[in-house]
């Protein structure tokens, strides 16, 4: 079995779970800020690097571990997915996870503790990039841009329009009668 790597106890995501023991049914509250790191992102949308994450966990110590329930509050900036203007907005994600003192067997997947000691920082960036909007608005209602010439639909008049010409028929365009030349035959 391979070892665990230590967790440094000064990291923003480690918690210490000393206090708590190893009795099923004994509990501790945990409300920590902490800095975002960078790479919390999808395409459109991110939690900048640095900005204030809060933490607001319950430990409760369980028969085969600790499992850990709360919420994560983060800012995310992003941009709008209709018409590219900045967007600022809040994500909050419920967490559950159970930190197992000793694997089962090999192909199991659950986090460990490593001695007393729990890293958040895994199962929280996996809730917020999940909690994470796929495709961003400044408002449900925005229109976007113009598919034609990119003007922000928010800003043009309600009638705006471009003259477009299938360019597969662009050649019988060609042959159709101009209005100057209609009113040349007509007089004749």
């Amino acid at each position: 079995m391979t070892a665990l790597p230590a967790l440094d106890p000064r990291a923003p995501f480690v918690l210490d779970t000393r206090e708590l023991g190893r009795r099923p049914g004994s509990m501790t509250r945990v409300h920590r800020t902490v800095d975002a790191p960078s790479g919390w992102s999808l395409e459109l949308v991110q939690v900048p690097a640095g900005a204030s994450v809060e933490l607001d966990f319950r430990l409760e110590s369980v028969v085969d571990g600790v499992l850990v329930t709360g919420e994560v509050h983060a800012p995310i900036r992003a941009e709008c997915g209709r018409c590219l203007d900045p967007v600022e907005d809040d994500v909050d994600v419920d967490v559950q996870e159970l930190f197992t003192y000793e694997r089962v067997d090999a192909s199991d997947e659950q986090p460990l503790l490593v001695g007393d000691f729990i890293d958040l920082e895994p199962l929280v960036r996996d809730a917020i990039v999940l909690g994470l909007p796929a495709n961003p608005v400044c408002a449900e209602d925005c229109p976007g841009l113009c598919a034609t010439c990119g003007a922000r639909l928010a800003d043009v008049e309600d009638n705006h329009s471009h003259d477009e010409l299938d360019p597969r028929w662009a050649a019988l365009a060609r042959l159709a009668p101009t209005p100057d030349t209609t009113n040349e035959t007509t007089e004749s």
